[in-house]
């Protein structure tokens, strides 16, 4: 079944950070054991390193102790339970599945170099293509010297088509490849951009000239603005995501290489504290290793107590 085996990849991405839930969960619920608040404390401590942070892992707590009375004898599996259920109910928002009514369809890719932006715009490209859709991307990241070489691999194994010109002023790239869009009818367009420092006022100032050109080229675009988010960075992807949130319009996340850290809680944390939903995970290196953000399956993920 795709559920399953869509959920099975990501219990896999997901397994660090479910191995840090679960065992350490697991030694507190050795045997029938009554809760004590010291157990609430270390409870709280999991969620806290997780990168869950520190105020919503306090309402959680609190939800406990209102529900399971202290010193009264609790099974691991209720407590995990009701951490899901919690965790899905503050995290639920209406989940749409992608409608291409504009045609083109612009995406905006911006994030700080390392985030895994030219990677992630590889696996969208790849999803959009398989779906039947013509897609160009657009190297609008004419700051750094690789950025163009790297997005020419991922459109070859993508199969996307490429627009580029080195040297060149990014917002003069991106102007050319959204005309030829237009006149050639093209469905997905994916502009990728330099990867920013919030300290880099130039920098912030180019990709405002690019959004003004989008925008006159093509009235309502972008239609999406995806800001890619390393999940290895912790809590400092929050600070990334609370920066670029101030100085433009972010529609949702790309939450990037969870597969390669212990705090998966930092999706819950973005969307908890900036109420910016993540729309897109990547669990992998390879094309495929991209899925949608389904919050019921991420926290299934994050907090299954059985051995995978």
């Amino acid at each position: 079944m795709i559920f399953s085996s869509a959920l099975n990849r990501l219990k896999k991405g997901l397994s660090r950070s479910r191995t840090h839930f679960t065992n350490r969960l697991s030694k507190l619920f050795t045997g029938s054991v009554p809760l004590t608040e010291e157990m609430l404390e270390e409870i709280e401590e999991i969620l806290i390193s997780a990168d869950i942070g520190v105020e919503l892992s306090t309402r959680i707590i609190d939800g406990l102790r209102k529900n399971f009375p202290l010193n009264q004898v609790v099974e691991m599996e209720s407590v995990v339970e009701f951490l899901k259920s919690d965790l899905v109910d503050r995290m639920r928002v209406d989940q749409h599945h992608d409608v291409i009514m504009a045609r083109p369809h612009v995406i905006l890719v911006v994030g700080v170099n390392g985030t895994g932006k030219t990677t992630s715009i590889g696996k969208l490209a790849h999803h959009y293509i398989k779906e039947g859709k013509q897609v160009l991307l657009v190297a609008g990241d004419t700051f750094r010297a690789a950025a163009i070489e790297q997005l020419e691999i991922w459109a070859e194994r993508s199969g996307a088509e490429l627009i580029k010109k080195a040297a060149a002023d990014p917002s003069s790239v991106v102007y050319d490849a959204l005309q030829s869009a237009k006149q050639r009818g093209i469905e997905v367009v994916i502009i990728d951009t330099a990867g920013r420092l919030h300290t880099q006022k130039n920098l912030m100032d180019e990709l405002d000239k690019i959004q003004r050109v989008v925008k006159r080229v093509i009235p309502g675009a972008p239609h999406e603005t995806v800001l890619t988010i390393d999940a290895t960075t912790g809590q400092n992807g929050l600070i990334q995501a609370r920066q670029f949130s101030e100085i433009t319009p972010v529609d949702h996340l790309f939450l990037t290489k969870l597969d390669g850290t212990a705090k998966g809680g930092i999706a819950i944390a973005i969307h908890h504290n900036l109420d910016i939903p993540v729309k897109y995970i990547g669990i992998g290196e390879q094309l495929g290793d991209i899925q949608a953000f389904d919050v019921e399956k991420y926290v299934e993920a994050l907090f299954e107590v059985r051995n995978d």
